[in-house]
């Protein structure tokens, strides 16, 4: 049986990570009502002027403004805030990443990275450092300890519509321990009503769309600005279709995806979509849209939850992006910690750098990194 945290978890000190905005004003709000001592924590993750665009975009999660969003919220509830400098690590694990898998011809995930390299590890070790007994963050979704397997499990949200299990399957059991997640059983529409009622500061504040380190949404001008003479070398590659025909040049391969219809420059009567980014050959492949199909997928950097590691072939529902409704596949071990995903049936614009995440109903069995489709 799965016991939910919040509901058993003795009343303790817990930190929060408050980026300024509902979500996780509430989430603190909340546990300070429940009885909890709570302390909130705010991530200086990059240096504003580096990052270049509208860098005082509001609707972006780590701005400034959200910082002091954030400190209002617990000034006007007495919970103490802490601005956390977080730069370095997020320096070396989420950006750097960033602009070397584009630059690989692969599309990352900085949201996944930054949970389980920044919020879950050096901001739940400033927490422990704080006396807190416990780390919670205004994700939907849910963690509860199984006792038949002896193991703690991270579950979807209770709202699908805004669940965010997915970006959490790199959490190990001692995290997950820790963790406490006050918006699981909640909805958005419930949550924006109690920020109403609390007459919360940020009820109004729309929520972020944007990679926050990229403001202005525009990766092309970020990874030009970052790294002027290897995105300069990659200009006017052949772009082709599936029988090796050249088709037109692309303006550099970092800055398209698996999937892409719009944007290629490209007029032949009928759409068009990206199949392949060779990066060692700087050309790009399009095909229609039955050339997006794949029979399977390799994964690494695999991280299970529910079990403690893969030794048969294992059911379940396989999600490779953010609102994709997953489709059944069976996961078989791989040599050297990969693992071969194998779908019931074909699935679309499986793409290179992104997440798949293994689900058995709401539970998540684990996940890892796409590093090809399979035909």
């Amino acid at each position: 049986m799965i016991i939910p945290d919040q509901e058993n978890r003795n009343k303790a000190t817990v930190a929060v990570a408050m980026s300024g905005g509902v979500d996780s004003s509430v989430a603190a709000v909340l546990l300070k009502e429940r009885g909890y001592d709570v302390i909130g924590l705010t991530m200086h993750v990059w240096d504003y002027e580096k990052v270049g665009g509208n860098v005082y975009n509001e609707s972006s999660c780590c701005s400034l403004e959200s910082m002091y969003d954030a400190r209002s919220v617990c000034h006007n509830r007495d919970i103490p805030h802490y601005v956390i400098d977080v730069r370095d690590e997020f320096e070396k694990y989420v950006i750097e990443n960033f602009e070397t898998e584009y630059l690989n011809g692969r599309t990352p995930n900085p949201c996944i990275l930054c949970n389980s390299r920044i919020k879950w590890k050096v901001l739940l070790k400033k927490a422990v450092e704080l006396g807190c007994n416990y780390f919670a963050t205004g994700h939907y979704a849910r963690v509860g300890f199984d006792d038949y397997s002896g193991r703690y499990m991270l579950r979807r949200g209770r709202d699908r519509s805004k669940d965010q299990a997915y970006a959490l399957w790199g959490l190990s059991q001692e995290q997950l321990k820790q963790t406490i997640f006050p918006l699981g059983n909640l909805t958005k529409t419930e949550v924006r009503k109690i920020a109403d009622n609390l007459n919360l500061k940020i009820k109004n504040k729309q929520e972020s769309q944007e990679i926050c380190f990229v403001p202005d949404d525009d990766y092309s001008r970020f990874l030009r600005e970052r790294n002027p003479d290897a995105f300069s070398e990659i200009r006017d590659g052949e772009i082709l279709d599936i029988k090796g025909n050249i088709m037109g040049y692309h303006q550099g391969y970092p800055f398209y995806t698996i999937g892409q219809r719009k944007g290629l420059g490209i007029a032949i009567g009928k759409p068009m979509y990206v199949t392949e980014i060779d990066a060692k050959s700087n050309k790009i492949v399009i095909g229609e849209k039955e050339d997006l199909n794949q029979q399977g997928l390799l994964a690494h950097h695999v991280n299970w939850i529910a079990i403690e590691k893969l030794t048969s072939p294992l059911k379940v529902e396989a999600q490779i992006r953010y609102n994709d409704p997953g489709r059944k596949a069976t996961v078989y071990p791989a040599e050297q910690g990969f693992v071969t995903v194998k779908f019931h049936g074909y699935h679309q614009a499986v793409t290179p750098g992104q997440s798949v995440v293994f689900f058995d109903d709401d539970i998540v069995v684990g996940g890892g990194v796409i590093e090809k489709g399979l035909k």
